[in-house]
This record gives C-alpha cells, structure tokens and sequence, in this order.
C-alpha cells in the first residue's frame, strides 16, 4: 500500500465471493512439430488462486512453467480444460479487458527507444486510453503511486536505460500495477537480481497481496523464496504437476531431490514453512 492512498485495484473492483479470482481447471496445452508430433505436452494441471494468494510455480528447466503462465495469460488458449478469471474464460475476453484485468512481466523487457521511469510506467494505462492522447491527470496520479508501491518513486526521472537490476525490475512492476490487474503473473521476476533484491522483491510481491486486491503468480527457480513467501505452491516437472498446495505440503525432501537431481535437505522453520538448502559435501 503506498503512504499517499489505498492499493491500486482492478477495474472490475473487488472480487467476487461467488467465484474464486483464478480457477485452473485440467488446462491442457502441446506444442506440436511437423505431421503434429508433440514437441512438449503439458498435461493437466487444476489449482485456484483466491484474491490475496501468492502462488509460485517451481520446478526445472522445461517442465511448463512458462506454458502453464502463458495460458494463465489468455496468449495461450487450452486444448483441454480451462483458465477463468472470476469466473469468464480467459481465452474469450477482448484484448483490451483482457489487459485491464490481466498484467503480465516477462523476463525480459525490451526498450525500444529512451524513455524515463515514470514514462515507462505510464504505458500500463494504454488498456484505459481512447485514441490517440497524452496521459490525463488520474493516469499520471496512478502511475505516481504504482512507483511508490514499489518503492521507486525516487526513480521517476531517471532514465530507464541508467537503472540498475532491481531498480528496472521495480519500475516493470509499477507498470503492471499500473493497468490495475485482478491477476498479475510475473515469469522469472528474480533472473537478474542478487539475492537481497530477490528477497527484497517477494518481500513486495507479498505484501501487494496481502492487500487483498489482486491474485499474484510467479514463476522461480528460487525454491528458497517459494517456500518462505507462497500461500501456494505449483510443483511441475516434464509438463505435469506433481503438486499443488501449502509450501509445507509440496516441497517435500525426497520430491525435491528426485525432481531437481539434487542434495537438497528440507529442515521445518518458523510457522511451519520449509527451509531448503543445497547439502554441499567436501569428500
């Protein structure tokens, strides 16, 4: 919540108590090569995001992880099953409120020419615009108080070509925030950050949950964040879920270590959630 006002919110305002925020419902997808060979199957997967949930979905290296986000998003439309948000099937929303209630961070953000942080994060209002227009008054008043969500409102001049790491990471997010999404996915939203703006930004991505306006799911390899700031955990390997619930449900030791090929031990911490550490031992 920033210190000027309440947290943004979507515009189709507070959830509804009769529909969960996200339902994942046996959604299937494949990838398929020449004479519809499948390249990667994934298989389906069901699990429910509530509004003020922080999933993580873990797992190695092309096991679904980016798939499963991607149908999430609606870029992608299930062979089986099905994605809804409140209750109305992704994949047949229009892209403009598709982008109103759905934000999504890639790995990578690309800048196409030189622009400053608050120009950055002013394009998450182009789901709202009509026409051609410079930002209005409320756009830039919403742009403003997604940086200070993020705690970047120092960074709104400088440009976005000059940021460190974390310092871009933040003002990618202010831009999601800024579309003021019911559900944002983030892919990777660590990859480039040390292990303190690791922390630091799941510190952020749970407390933006814990208001209580918008569903988070975030795709890591960081088990160790997973375990200690997910409501729930999405285990995935070769295009399956071998799991979905509580951190301390999921991430069992023996599961960990057959699914990563890894010495990973798995010891009980404060309020029950896992500690994971990589057991290194010098023969």
């Amino acid at each position: 919540m920033s210190a000027t006002g309440a947290p943004l919110t979507g515009e189709a305002g507070t959830a509804r108590s009769d529909f969960p925020r996200l339902l994942v419902e046996h959604a299937s997808f494949a990838y398929h090569a020449a004479r519809r060979v499948p390249q990667f199957t994934l298989e389906a997967v069901s699990f429910r995001a509530q509004c003020g949930e922080l999933v993580t979905i873990v797992g190695p290296n092309a096991s679904g992880k980016t798939t499963l986000l991607r149908l999430l998003s609606g870029v992608l439309r299930p062979l089986g099953g099905r994605v809804e948000l409140e209750g109305v099937e992704v994949g047949r929303l229009d892209p403009r409120t598709r982008a109103r209630r759905i934000a999504m961070v890639q790995q990578e953000s690309t800048l196409v020419f030189p622009v400053r942080a608050l120009e950055y994060v002013l394009q998450g209002r182009y789901p709202y615009s009509r026409g051609l227009r410079f930002a209005k008054e409320d756009d830039l008043s919403l742009a403003t108080r997604a940086l200070e969500q993020v705690s970047g409102a120092h960074l709104a001049e400088r440009w976005m070509a000059e940021l460190s790491g974390g310092e871009k990471q933040r003002v990618v997010l202010a831009r999601a925030l800024a579309q003021q999404p019911l559900l944002l996915l983030l892919d990777e939203p660590t990859l480039h950050l040390d292990i303190g703006g690791q922390v630091e930004l799941l510190r952020q991505l749970a407390g933006l949950a814990g208001t209580g306006q918008v569903a988070i799911v975030v795709v890591t390899h960081e088990l160790s964040l997973a375990a200690e700031f997910a409501d729930q955990v999405v285990l995935m390997r070769k295009g399956r879920a071998l799991g979905v619930g509580r951190p301390g449900e999921v991430l069992e030791e023996s599961v960990l270590r057959e699914v990563f090929r890894a010495p990973l031990r798995v010891e009980a911490g404060p309020g029950g959630r896992p500690r994971i550490r990589l057991e290194v031992r010098m023969d």
